[in-house]
């Protein structure tokens, strides 16, 4: 009995030490939930930390060489295997081309910020300030400073900028993200311009067209991917927008891990939208099974919650070599036909 007890002590106490070490709120302000398993955090990124630091010195090395940033085979290769937390504002500025932009029109910024403000528009974003990320401690109004009022002025200021866009949902919870790294309004400001004008051009708009029909892109894709899965959605009859709306208009966060979500972010900065794609594709591939095993449509809802959860997208460096190799060849030639079949498709249900 007793040396029962002492081993109970002692996992107890393992785990109480990992807590110890580990802050209750991740490197981003995102408090940890009641449930963190602190151990398994501690374990993987013990493993994880000696990527970042080879990782970390390459791209010192990288950045001091001279030549400064350009798009090339290499850069490409380095944004795969993950930027340095320091060094990300950087390269997606450059890599999105928001940086040119930001040049391009000095003080631009400033300009839509001292505006004559639309009313409604103002007021659509205040509403969503208090919503934004209320599990972050920098959005919170006790911070010192607080990051609502930046997003604040972010988005009022693309709201300026976009008229015909104004404001819309999802958009505060990627200006949040954006703050968080970037810690600079105007550099936030013209990554969000490069995300909504380039990269995801009508995904923020008010009929979202960009954004549904690359959801029926998605289903194109797992029909001739993963045909099992896709024949699972037709018999029980479940719409993509159902299962993976969140995935897109979000950009996976609240989704997937933060870091995990960052990694992603790296490369949709550099590589565009296709990125999307392969870490949907990368999730239902691996999880076929699951999928397959539903019987009803709750089931398949609760097997698209359960794909994105667990070490599998926790381990975020595996799980970004993963979307290079597991969905198979993916081009932009392919994604541009598929988009103009399902746009074509989706107006014409409308109409």
């Amino acid at each position: 009995m007793e040396k029962n007890n002492k081993a109970t002590n002692g996992s107890r106490s393992v785990a109480g030490r990992a807590k110890d070490r580990i802050d209750s709120v991740d490197p981003y302000g995102f408090e940890r939930s009641d449930d963190f398993d602190y151990e398994s955090y501690e374990e993987l990124m013990s493993e994880y930390l000696a990527v970042l630091t080879r990782r970390a010195i390459k791209w010192s090395k990288y950045l001091k060489g001279g030549a400064g940033v350009q798009r090339n085979v290499k850069l490409k290769r380095y944004v795969r295997k993950g930027i340095p937390n320091e060094h990300r504002a950087l390269i997606w500025m450059v890599a999105s081309g928001a940086q040119e932009q930001m040049e391009k029109y000095p003080g631009h910024y400033q300009s839509m910020l001292q505006a004559q403000h639309d009313g409604k528009l103002l007021e659509t974003i205040c509403t969503d300030l208090n919503r934004t990320f209320p599990d972050n401690v920098h959005f919170r109004k006790t911070s010192n400073p607080c990051m609502q009022k930046a997003l604040h002025n972010v988005l009022l200021a693309y709201g300026h900028h976009n008229p015909a866009v104004g404001y819309c949902q999802g958009m505060n919870f990627i200006a949040g993200y954006l703050l968080i790294i970037a810690k600079d309004e105007e550099k936030s400001f013209w990554l969000m311009e490069a995300l909504f004008s380039r990269i995801l051009p009508d995904y923020y708009t008010p009929d979202m067209l960009g954004l549904k029909t690359d959801q029926e892109v998605l289903g194109e894709l797992v029909k001739a991917k993963v045909p099992s899965v896709w024949q699972t959605m037709m018999e029980h009859d479940v719409m993509w927008t159902l299962v993976v709306s969140r995935w897109f208009i979000c950009l996976y966060i609240d989704i997937l891990p933060t870091e995990t979500v960052l990694r992603i972010w790296d490369c949709l900065f550099y590589e565009g939208s296709k990125i999307l794609f392969r870490v949907a594709l990368t999730l239902i591939h691996h999880h076929q099974a699951l999928i397959q095993e539903a019987k009803s449509l709750p089931d398949v809802c609760q097997a698209f919650k359960q794909i994105t959860r667990g070490p599998f997208v926790e381990e975020c460096h595996t799980f970004m070599e993963k979307i290079f190799n597991e969905p198979g060849s993916l081009s932009m030639a392919t994604l541009t036909k598929l988009r103009v079949t399902c746009r074509d498709r989706l107006v014409a249900e409308r109409s």
